[in-house]
């Protein structure tokens, strides 16, 4: 209180914004660590819940064992603690990784390529329709994707997948990796089916990549006399290779899970390794749906949980090491 003119006035002290929304940033900091929180619950939870599942299993074989072998022969499996261990998944984990690089050798080229297109070339009418088409794609169910696969793909792709035979397949070394014969169920069919699915995922992250790059860029190579393609390569394409491997990344992260379209092309071979691309396979993920219905022989179904913990594994690593990529690029 302070005394003016014999009246004493109250001093009124400002509080300031700080103080004014200390409790609102604190409910707002709590709500948030906690939402974090959830997602690192959650893939812990799923760890354990694939771990208690599949325990029987890795405590009769072994932890290890299922990643020492291709055999995966249910009907050989036994109770007695004597017998080797018949659910080899190492069949599968080549199936998963081969089908995913596949599909984004083929996606993110095209992928990239549709991006520049409508946000450097396309006409302004034409934009806005591409890019709806192209999302389209995604919201197309995985199932629609395999009948379309069974019944028009696989008809598409023999006369490549001969010809691939043919001439690749008879080359000394890689010719392993492309020999015949070629059926049309194969690693090769389903990494084209994938490559269509991870396709708009790719190509709609790139486009806002591209749509948000400096327009200062754009007019500078302009400036200096540069064409509409050295503009799209210098000041667009260049500055957002790290946003692509960002693109690209979530496009893998749906390949390696993909199931159900990718189970009705690849062939579901599974009892070892088929090193040709243009031969029968499986996935980790479409071994899981095949089977888990019909698990009636010991140790199969656990086995199958154990499949599953691994493919958690293998997604988490490929994620880890892609990540550190994008940030060794973004550092350079």
């Amino acid at each position: 209180m302070t005394a003016q003119a014999g009246v004493d006035v109250p001093v009124v002290r400002p509080q300031g914004r700080a103080t004014r929304w200390l409790g609102g940033d604190g409910a707002f900091r709590v709500a948030v660590t906690a939402c974090s929180a959830v997602v690192l619950v959650t893939i812990v939870a799923m760890v354990i819940f694939l771990l208690v599942q599949g325990f029987d299993a890795m405590r009769h074989y072994g932890f290890f064992s299922f990643l020492t072998t291709a055999r995966w022969a249910p009907s050989e499996a036994t109770a007695t603690s004597s017998s080797p261990n018949p659910y080899g998944i190492l069949q599968f984990i080549y199936g998963t990784l081969i089908t995913s690089l596949i599909a984004m050798i083929l996606a993110v080229p095209v992928a990239v390529s549709v991006a520049l297109y409508i946000t450097n070339f396309a006409p302004l009418r034409l934009r806005r329709g591409l890019s709806s088409l192209v999302d389209l794609l995604a919201a197309v169910p995985s199932v629609v994707y395999g009948f379309w696969g069974i019944f028009a793909l696989l008809p598409a792709l023999k006369p490549i997948g001969g010809f691939l035979a043919s001439t690749l397949g008879k080359v000394p070394v890689i010719g392993v990796a492309f020999s015949g014969p070629y059926f049309g169920y194969s690693y090769f069919a389903a990494g084209v089916v994938l490559a269509i699915m991870v396709l708009p995922i790719i190509a709609a992250v790139c486009r806002e990549i591209f749509a948000t790059t400096a327009g200062s860029w754009k007019e500078a190579a302009t400036a200096l006399g540069a064409t509409r393609w050295e503009v799209a390569m210098v000041a667009v394409y260049r500055p957002s290779r790290t946003g692509i491997l960002g693109a690209s990344i979530l496009g893998l992260g749906r390949a390696l899970g993909e199931t159900i379209a990718v189970t009705m092309v690849i062939g579901n071979y599974v009892l070892s390794i088929n090193k040709s691309i243009l031969g029968q396979g499986a996935t980790m993920s479409s071994v899981i749906a095949n089977e888990f219905t019909e698990a009636v022989e010991p140790f199969h179904l656990q086995a199958l949980f154990v499949v599953g913990f691994w493919l958690l594994v293998v997604a988490l690593v490929v994620n880890i090491i892609a990540r550190r990529i994008v940030a060794a690029q973004a550092a350079l």
